[in-house]
């Protein structure tokens, strides 16, 4: 039983991380159509962005305090990510979106090939150690074989994926912005003839998309204590399996299917191998797409005439 509290509460930790990426998927795909594979690897840079960050303040600045530390590299890593992820919409897909389907697939793996090598070059491939950060845990069950923790870092994950998904369905749900997105996810040239920004509501998304992926970046490097190059792309695609396994389009899709690969990664690294545990998510996913191929909380896709 301590076993399986301990991987629960850990399972859900990844999978906040996992949620919050799987947005930015969910987000640009039900707007535009595309998938935009460069998603994992600006998720990477945001973990970057926020180790520079870390350390310029405590060696550079002398600024010691853990919890301002905190939020200003989070809000800096948010805005600097959405900046980024701008300009990769502006030069990358803003003048293919109206092309056949394959070429902005294209220059999304494109830009995410640059963008990892980018990294690499700058930063090396070796693993680059962030400043242990929250590392005190609380103790739930004592006595026993196995002693069930809490770290403050998982708290603060959860806490944190839970406000920003709240400001998120609120922006969505019941601010014009919102309004715009759920137009153009309908109908982009309707949306237009109807005065809707279509290209300002799209870039919009990009960098709401990125401002999460950095929230996930930030969080993941404060849980794992490290960050690499090739970070990008194993929890890219672990990401974007949850966005599809919830129902590509959905955002609460996305939120469930990165819970559930969170927790399957570590229910089966737990009590099976954990050499196998991507083998495990993926399995589940092609389980779940064979008897609901939209999803969990997927829609069918209507054709318009």
């Amino acid at each position: 039983m301590e076993v399986f509290l301990q991987q629960l509460i850990n399972g859900l930790t990844l999978g906040s991380i996992y949620g919050l990426i799987a947005i930015g998927y969910t987000m640009v795909f039900g707007i535009i159509g595309m998938v935009n594979f460069a998603h994992g690897d600006v998720f990477m840079l945001s973990a970057f962005i926020a180790l520079i960050l870390f350390i310029a303040l405590q060696q550079f600045f002398g600024f010691d305090a853990l919890a301002p530390s905190f939020v200003i590299v989070l809000f800096a890593s948010m805005a600097l990510t959405g900046l980024w992820n701008f300009v990769i919409e502006r030069l990358a897909y803003r003048r293919l979106r109206g092309s056949f389907r394959l070429a902005p697939l294209i220059s999304a793996i494109g830009m995410s090939i640059f963008l990892s090598n980018f990294v690499y070059v700058a930063q090396g491939p070796r693993n680059k150690s962030a400043p242990p950060m929250f590392s005190e845990v609380i103790k739930l069950t004592s006595g026993g074989a196995y002693d069930v923790t809490l770290s403050y870092k998982q708290i603060l994950i959860v806490v944190v994926t839970a406000v920003l998904l709240a400001a998120f369905w609120f922006v969505v749900q019941k601010t014009p912005l919102g309004r715009a997105q759920r137009a153009c996810e309908q109908d982009a040239k309707m949306a237009a003839l109807l005065g809707v920004d279509v290209n300002r509501t799209i870039a919009a998304t990009f960098v709401i998309g990125a401002a999460l992926a950095a929230v996930a970046g930030v969080l993941y490097m404060l849980y794992y204590g490290v960050v690499n190059a090739a970070d990008g792309f194993v929890p890219g695609v672990k990401a974007f399996t949850a966005a599809v396994l919830g129902g590509i389009g959905s955002i609460p899709g996305a939120v469930l299917g990165g819970l559930l690969i969170g927790l399957i990664e570590t229910f089966w690294s737990a009590y099976f191998s954990a050499d196998y545990k991507d083998v495990a998510a993926f399995s589940i996913l092609a389980v779940t797409l064979i008897f609901m191929p939209t999803g969990l909380l997927g829609r069918p896709e209507v054709e318009k005439v």
